[in-house]
């Protein structure tokens, strides 16, 4: 989520939403509503109706560009046998939030009885949401909360929890001085709520950092250029937040190597670095000491339970919020939408070789 120009949830969104926007005056719809409401554990309570969880369930992913999608789509069919899912092949949507509209209503087309969706653009999806709703299938979003439209849920690590963790790292690591903060894409939720709970965390429990800021869309060659810029005017970074190690990493490292500032962690000058994601490659950084950690994002279990969840809402099962039994947290957003708060735990170099303390979510 690099080498060319990446987008998680970003794109050309003005045009995106235009060419959804004929996707959806395109497409013909039937009538069936469905109601995603909730229960109080992630075991559920049977609804009226349903079909007992039966029948092909399509899965479709934002991109396969990033190395955190590829460890995704690698798991969907172990997660699916072993929930019993019937799954089909995983469908790419490329990086176009259009194409995903249409990738929803292909697979809608191809009677499909529940879809498990990343969505790329958390405003676009809401027209396929809303075919699918028209038609009765349930939808599982994963990573990404729709801003709009009905889902049985969204599978989803704490975002906030992801900005607060980082900013507590480095507080603790700088004490002082310029941190650089590498965001996502600010229309999507995750970038959002990354960014925000760093800022807001950094504000009030570290005051003496200054936070630099690097509207970075998810784009790699956005990362470098300006981190490159900022580093010129900013020799003494202290430093870097990373909302997306499988974006980010690979052009920050080569940045920071062309300016001789890679140093290895414990040496004088190193530039203190923090991720998102639990990608091998960032695993293999923390070991050679170029950056210090990750939090990492449970890639297995975001498919287990896009899975599980989705077949629990084909067979007419709702949920409510509260704590569930894996170790995660119902909550209602603000949109009425409920989401599974998956743990998303701290790797440093004191267990990144032993993945039993912090969850095997990237193998």
């Amino acid at each position: 989520m690099a080498g060319r120009t990446v987008r998680n949830n970003g794109g050309n969104r003005k045009s995106n939403r235009a060419r959804v926007a004929g996707v959806v005056a395109a497409a013909t719809c039937a009538g069936l509503l469905l109601s995603a409401c909730g229960s109080t554990k992630d075991t559920g309570a049977p609804a009226s109706g349903g079909d007992k969880g039966g029948g092909k369930v399509g899965v479709i992913l934002p991109l396969l560009t990033s190395p955190f999608w590829q460890s995704y789509n690698d798991y969907v069919p172990k997660m699916a046998k072993s929930e019993g899912v019937d799954a089909l092949k995983t469908v790419n949507s490329n990086s176009d939030s259009a194409q995903q509209i249409t990738d929803i209503n292909n697979q809608l087309n191809q009677g499909v009885k529940g879809l498990v969706v990343a969505p790329l653009d958390s405003a676009a999806i809401s027209a396929g949401l809303d075919q699918a709703e028209r038609k009765g299938v349930p939808v599982v979003a994963v990573d990404v909360a729709p801003e709009k439209g009905k889902v049985a849920m969204v599978v989803r690590a704490n975002n906030v929890s992801y900005g607060e963790k980082a900013c507590d790292y480095l507080g603790e690591q700088v004490k002082s001085g310029k941190v650089v903060q590498i965001m996502g894409d600010l229309a999507s939720v995750n970038g959002r709520e990354r960014s925000e709970a760093f800022r807001a965390c950094a504000k009030k429990k570290y005051p003496k950092l200054r936070i630099l800021d690097i509207p970075a869309k998810w784009e790699s060659d956005t990362a470098a250029s300006k981190l490159d810029t900022l580093l010129n005017a900013n020799p003494d970074i202290k430093g870097i937040y990373m909302q997306a190690g499988g974006v980010y990493l690979a052009p920050t490292l080569q940045t920071l190597k062309s300016k001789g500032l890679l140093k290895k962690a414990g040496a004088k000058g190193h530039i203190s670095v923090i991720s998102n994601d639990g990608i091998p490659q960032e695993f293999d950084a923390i070991r050679k000491g170029q950056i210090d950690a990750t939090i990492s994002q449970p890639a297995d279990t975001y498919a287990k339970y896009g899975m599980y969840y989705v077949k629990a809402a084909m067979a007419g099962k709702t949920f409510k919020p509260g704590p569930t039994d894996h170790g995660s947290r119902i909550v209602k957003l603000p949109s009425g939408t409920l989401e599974d708060q998956l743990p998303a735990p701290l790797v440093t170099k004191e267990n990144v070789d032993d993945p039993e303390l912090w969850g095997n979510t990237v193998k």
